[in-house]
């Protein structure tokens, strides 16, 4: 019976740790074209993939001024614009 209650508690405990660890895992979330994002909270515009991975910017104008005078293996232009 004591064996049986601890393992009713440990799969509590389990449950609760899955249900407070799972909601903070990272997302993808919003990258454009260039593999980049605004940052909502503390400004700015920031890649996380492609060839400008890591930097950071003011803005997305500046990170195309940047791609513009350097030769990197991403488009100079887009359509339309997707604004994050």
């Amino acid at each position: 019976m004591k064996y049986a209650l601890s393992i009713v508690q440990l799969a509590l405990w389990l449950g609760l740790f899955l249900c407070i660890t799972i909601p903070a895992y990272p997302h993808g979330g919003g990258l454009d074209a260039y593999g980049c994002h605004h940052n909502r909270k503390a400004g700015g515009y920031h890649c996380h993939q492609g060839p400008l991975a890591g930097q950071s910017f003011a803005s997305q104008d500046e990170m195309l001024r940047k791609v513009s005078t350097e030769k990197t293996d991403i488009p100079k232009k887009r359509a339309t614009p997707k604004q994050q």
